[in-house]
């Protein structure tokens, strides 16, 4: 069993342990104040970014272990905006990522920006989850969902006016893509290895283009995981993408917003 299937086969019970402690009714009653809110356009705020950078909140991986197990939304998060991130992507996992609900729900009170939850989402119990704990737009993952969850996942989210980004790790994914994608991602990282390559946003970048299309519509193309230099940056926004989600090599640092500051600084000079 690769890393992938573990993953997925945790989040099944643990969504349904969640299912029974507070069934759908329950937990929108308490999320009733960010239902009342109007999400965050990450696609905007994307195409209007000259960075482009998609800052992540995440304390571990299952590849590199922990990266900064005291991090502090409190202290990160709000720093990342003062630096210039477009948007910020919250780990929601707990089990193999160190995150929380509560990294979520505090993210939402402390800024303005777009917030990507980024978990496994396999139900469509997580969606109105999401919603409820304030979170602009939502991972959805080709490689652990069939084409027909996809699309009733996205349409779902749209419902709840949040947006998507679907992910993809090969052209085959390409077949996901449907209406109510908002993002298209390719994530450089294997999930079932998690070996790491930028050259596969190179390789998939011109069937991304096509299959995006054009116009005001299309998806906004994002890259994944393993960025760590300003010139991969500008080189991915040559090929098309627009979006840069960028976790490790700010969290593994002392201070993850200086360092996201730092690196913005070397790609608007």
């Amino acid at each position: 069993m690769d890393i992938l299937q573990t993953i997925v086969e945790n989040k099944r019970l643990e969504v349904g342990r969640q299912k029974d402690a507070v069934p759908l009714e329950s937990m929108l009653n308490f999320g009733t104040h960010q239902l009342n809110r109007r999400p965050s356009s990450m696609r905007r705020a994307l195409q209007k970014s000259s960075t482009g950078i998609i800052a992540e909140f995440k304390r571990r991986s299952p590849s590199k272990g922990w990266l900064y197990p005291d991090a502090k939304v409190e202290d990160v998060v709000p720093v990342y905006e003062q630096a210039g991130a477009s948007a910020c992507s919250i780990l929601t996992d707990s089990e193999f990522f160190g995150g929380s609900f509560r990294d979520l729900r505090t993210a939402r009170e402390l800024v303005e920006l777009p917030l990507l939850r980024k978990d496994f989402i396999i139900d469509e119990y997580q969606i109105y989850q999401a919603r409820a704990l304030g979170a602009d737009a939502i991972l959805l993952i080709a490689a652990i969902l069939t084409e027909g969850e996809c699309r009733k996942f996205a349409a779902l989210a749209h419902q709840l006016d949040l947006e998507t980004l679907l992910e993809i790790h090969d052209e085959s994914e390409l077949s996901y893509l449907n209406y109510d994608v908002d993002m298209l991602g390719v994530n450089n990282r294997s999930l079932g290895t998690f070996h790491t390559d930028v050259e596969h946003s190179f390789l998939l970048a011109e069937k991304m283009k096509q299959a995006a299309g054009q116009g005001s519509d299309a998806p906004v193309l994002i890259s994944e995981s393993g960025i760590s230099d300003t010139a991969i940056v500008s080189s991915l926004r040559q090929s098309g993408f627009q979006g840069f989600l960028m976790g490790e090599i700010f969290m593994k640092t002392k201070d993850p917003g200086l360092s996201l500051r730092d690196f913005i600084k070397e790609i608007t000079v």
